[in-house]
């Protein structure tokens, strides 16, 4: 049995802007599970569709309950496919990806396309498909449950990630991520627990004084 995920998603960015982001998405501060990109193969068809293949490097932590299953020494890498193809014409890109090792343990397999928003064409429209399965023999089922949730998850932080580039790349100060904003309140903390820290000594200085002078 495979699970299936549909999802859509919107960019208000025009499709032109997407096209160009997507190409540059990495790094940013929401793909730090992204080790490496390289393109492997791109070339121009008679109809004028650019055809792409990438490989992608990424780290995969494995749940607890799975590493029992592996030796110590199973790369926790996963190695990714990326097959694209970008019609600019119609103003669509169709992305397929898939990884090539661990597929014992568990094969995501998905399917984007890109394309015009139909109720404001200054946006993206993203339609999203996936498959998760697992020939695990006992578990298969807890391993794509967990392949299904860690897929959702890496959506969103790809939606982040994109539109935090695509503010870079239209010179607007991107959005800070919740990293930053918590560092800097924990910053503010410390200034404040200092600050309250130096007044406290100030007082209690000042009482001590007034009270010697009560004494004498």
């Amino acid at each position: 049995m495979v699970k299936y995920f549909l999802g859509q998603s919107v960019l208000r960015s025009s499709w032109d802007q997407v096209f160009a982001a997507f190409w540059q998405r990495y790094p940013n501060p929401y793909s730090k599970h992204v080790l490496t990109e390289d393109i492997v193969h791109r070339e121009v068809t008679p109809d004028q569709k650019l055809l792409s293949r990438r490989l992608l490097t990424k780290t995969n932590r494995m749940p607890r309950w799975a590493e029992r299953l592996f030796p110590a020494n199973v790369a926790h890498s996963v190695y990714i496919l990326e097959d694209s193809i970008v019609d600019p014409q119609n103003q669509t890109m169709t992305t397929f990806t898939w990884n090539i090792n661990h597929a014992r343990l568990m094969v995501v397999e998905e399917r984007c396309v890109y394309c015009v928003n139909s109720d404001n064409s200054g946006w993206t429209e993203i339609r999203r498909e996936a498959w998760v399965s697992s020939s695990l023999f006992g578990v298969s089922r807890a391993v794509q449950e967990f392949g299904l949730a860690r897929f959702k998850s890496n959506v969103t932080k790809t939606m982040k990630g994109f539109e935090y580039i695509l503010a870079k790349l239209q010179g607007e100060a991107p959005s800070r991520t919740l990293v930053e904003t918590a560092k800097e309140a924990k910053e503010k903390a410390k200034e404040t627990a200092l600050a309250a820290t130096e007044k406290a000594k100030d007082l209690a200085n000042k009482a001590a004084t007034k009270q010697q002078q009560q004494l004498v």
